[in-house]
């Protein structure tokens, strides 16, 4: 169950705006044309704005309204909202959305039009999930598996026709059952080798990076995850892609401890404990104006203890964000350039299904003698 809007919107010449006659012309036009689909329509209310006109129309008997809103610079949008129950018919279906359209552009001589698919608002499973540039993406999910508020995060795990089961933490897309290029790409698979290494994760919950360090052969690998409640969730729901390296949390060749990474970095720093990769699977670079604020405190931070606890020609692996925020690339690109000792860093991307959109990894490591940085 969830209440429909159904949008739509077309350019005329500015002029029919401001005309009485023309914009009641227009309304009745609109009316007519809804009326083949959403019977009994009457105007409820109408007025003029400051930029335009507002003329609001409801179906009789079923609470549906209609609003018709002109702007002066020549745009009129239309938003019909009505609360759909499970099992009920659309009121107007995406293909007759296609003909009320076509038919009100050719009535209104609009210059351009569009709709778009009802936004769903207010289900009991949100299907709506943001880009990395907050762009809005509809995802095919069908029920929600899990949902529970930790202490640090809201955790959610619904499950997508396309996809398979996906982890969502405070509304974030984060790794999904189809996503393995994910977790290959952070670790450049066939590029690192990690046979008898020593590993330190930060973060991880989900389990997938350390499932597929372990199929490398590393000598040891220490993973440092703060929410409890994350690993049961990816144990009991995505055990596709983490194994049952959450249910048995050790193991001869790896140890999962249940806290704060910053706590256990500074008591790796104080014992003097060395890693040849430290893999930071935290939060992404922050969409931001400028390096500035508490998640850039933390990245700065996890940046150079990180570096404290690598062995010289160790290497920390990390995620970046999407490909379609080149600052705030820049911007964590900056913050690895203040960094000493001096480091340098390359970078992957891959295109991530359940991000559906690019997205970039860094590889950086100490700079030695003669070394130019590599992009």
């Amino acid at each position: 169950m969830s209440a429909n809007s159904i949008l739509l919107d077309f350019s005329l010449d500015p002029a029919r705006i401001i005309d009485e006659v023309s914009r009641k012309d227009i309304v009745r036009v609109c009316k007519e044309g809804l009326e083949k689909y959403l019977a009994g329509l009457k105007i409820s209310y109408d007025m003029l704005t400051t930029d335009g006109y507002l003329c609001i129309l409801s179906e009789t008997g079923t609470g549906t309204i209609v609003t018709i809103r002109f702007f002066e610079q020549g745009l009129i949008t239309i938003n019909v909202e009505y609360y759909r129950k499970d099992g009920d018919e659309a009121k107007i279906s995406f293909e007759n959305m296609k003909m009320l359209e076509n038919g009100l552009r050719i009535r209104l001589e609009a210059k351009r039009s569009k709709h778009l698919p009802p936004i769903k608002r207010g289900s009991s499973v949100d299907v709506y999930l943001t880009s990395s540039d907050e762009r809005v993406i509809e995802y095919d999910i069908d029920r929600v598996l899990f949902d529970k508020r930790s202490e640090f995060q809201k955790i959610q795990i619904v499950h997508s026709r396309s996809l398979g089961n996906m982890l969502v933490l405070d509304e974030l897309q984060n790794i999904a059952e189809a996503d393995l290029i994910y977790t290959e790409t952070l670790m450049c698979r066939g590029k690192e080798d990690y046979a008898g290494k020593e590993i330190c994760i930060l973060g991880g919950g989900d389990g997938a990076l350390l499932y597929e360090l372990l199929k490398e052969g590393p000598k040891m690998v220490v993973m440092l995850e703060i929410d409890e409640i994350v690993m049961q969730a990816c144990n009991k729901y995505m055990n596709t892609i983490c194994g049952d390296v959450l249910e048995k949390r050790t193991d001869d060749n790896y140890e999962i401890i249940v806290g704060d990474c910053m706590v256990y970095l500074k008591k790796y720093i104080k014992e003097g404990r060395k890693f040849d990769y430290v893999f930071g699977d935290l939060t992404d670079i922050p969409i931001s104006d400028t390096p500035t604020g508490e998640i850039w405190d933390f990245i700065r931070t996890i940046l150079e203890s990180s570096f404290q606890v690598l062995k010289p020609d160790g290497k920390f692996m990390t995620h970046g964000n999407g490909v379609s925020c080149p600052e705030s690339l820049r911007m964590y690109e900056d913050q690895l350039a203040k960094l000493t000792p001096k480091v340098t860093y390359t970078k992957s991307s891959a295109f991530v299904p359940s991000f559906m959109e690019e997205w970039v990894f860094y590889q950086v490591q100490r700079e030695v003698a003669n070394a130019t940085e590599s992009v």
